[in-house]
């Protein structure tokens, strides 16, 4: 039995939470070294180890329970590392390419402030190995969600130059928003109605924030989805040839 063929709701979510923090974590892990100023550069490094971090729990728990039921020996390194693209299920809009600093820190910002409140749920919810990882993350999640929001904030109501780019970071990642919010079937059996909840918080922090940097929702334009259910952009494939490289190239490495 493949990791693929397994109909477990639990774990296919387990692998989507997973995969999420995993691509967001590489994605801003791009950056070190390369950030407008050392501190800021600091801070979003410190960032992306916090999102791998909180993959490696996702994942860790995703291996024991696909572990117990296939009798094979699955780790969180294979998860991440011996997996194709079309076994991710992480939302397209985190595998998009970072861009320049404006669209980076939208793009955090957009998923920091879904996660806040996913977590928030998730640390309420029956399964206790899921609401401690989300009670431990959700600490993350506040800062990441605070430093994020400083900078939308601070270059849509900036120079013309700043809000001219913020403005063109929004129409490159709506599109990939709506599909934060359509939840999948594994998705809302762990859920539950907690989805409903998640999904307003999300909107209104969203409509919040951009209203005080003094930019605007596009409206009306096509919106991407796929990636819950393995189907992804052409910009995975390139992060997962980078990513799993050496894993795959000598099988069992180790530090």
């Amino acid at each position: 039995m493949t990791i693929k063929e397994i109909e477990n709701p639990l774990i296919n979510y387990l692998l989507h939470l997973g995969d999420n923090a995993l691509l967001m974590g590489h994605r801003n892990s791009e950056w070190c070294g390369h950030g407008p100023v050392l501190e800021q550069d600091i801070a979003l490094t410190n960032i992306a180890l916090d999102q791998i971090g909180q993959a490696r729990n996702f994942y860790q728990y995703a291996a024991n329970l696909i572990t117990e039921i296939t009798n094979e020996k699955v780790t969180e390194d294979s998860l991440a590392y011996l997996r194709d693209s079309w076994d991710f299920k992480n939302c397209l809009l985190v595998e998009l390419p970072n861009g320049d600093w404006g669209r980076t820190v939208l793009k955090l910002f957009i998923v920091s402030a879904f996660q806040f409140f996913l977590y928030q749920e998730l640390e309420k919810n029956s399964i206790p190995q899921l609401s401690a990882i989300a009670s431990k993350s959700i600490k993350e999640l506040n800062y990441h969600l605070r430093w994020s929001t400083d900078w939308v904030l601070r270059l849509g109501d900036g120079t013309e130059e700043s809000k001219q780019r913020m403005k063109q970071a929004i129409d490159e990642l709506w599109p990939f928003t709506e599909e934060w919010i359509l939840f999948t079937e594994y998705e809302l059996k762990i859920l539950g109605d907690g989805h409903s909840v998640i999904k307003d918080k999300w909107k209104e922090k969203i409509n919040t924030v951009f209203a005080e940097a003094s930019l605007e929702i596009p409206s009306e334009i096509w919106m991407q989805q796929g990636g819950k259910k393995g189907n992804h952009t052409e910009h995975l494939g390139f992060i997962l040839a980078e990513m799993q490289f050496l894993q795959r190239a000598y099988p069992g490495a180790e530090w």
